[in-house]
């Protein structure tokens, strides 16, 4: 059983969490090319891997917060588009 201080298993570290999605997008393209090259020791290997699956995860979040947020923008009864308040929580 986790400590109760402890973050939530999903909680992302702060370095990633505060990464852009393009930041993201990038850092996670070079992981998945140092791990097909190869030319990592295990150990690192599966480090890596752990930190690409958080880029991912981050990556896809920040991907639906913007789908949402397009999809807010809706168009008036008199056919002007119109935005409408985004509620990320």
């Amino acid at each position: 059983m986790p400590p109760k201080d402890a973050p939530p298993a999903d909680a992302l570290p702060a370095d990633i969490a505060g990464l852009s999605f393009e930041a993201a997008l990038r850092e996670l393209e070079a992981i998945v090319r140092q791990l097909e090259d190869g030319r990592v020791d295990l150990e690192a290997s599966i480090e890596t891997y752990g930190r690409g699956a958080l880029l991912k995860r981050h990556c896809e979040a920040k991907l639906a917060q913007a789908k949402a947020r397009v999809e807010a923008i809706m168009a008036g009864p008199d056919g002007e588009f119109a935005t409408k308040a985004f509620d990320a929580g």
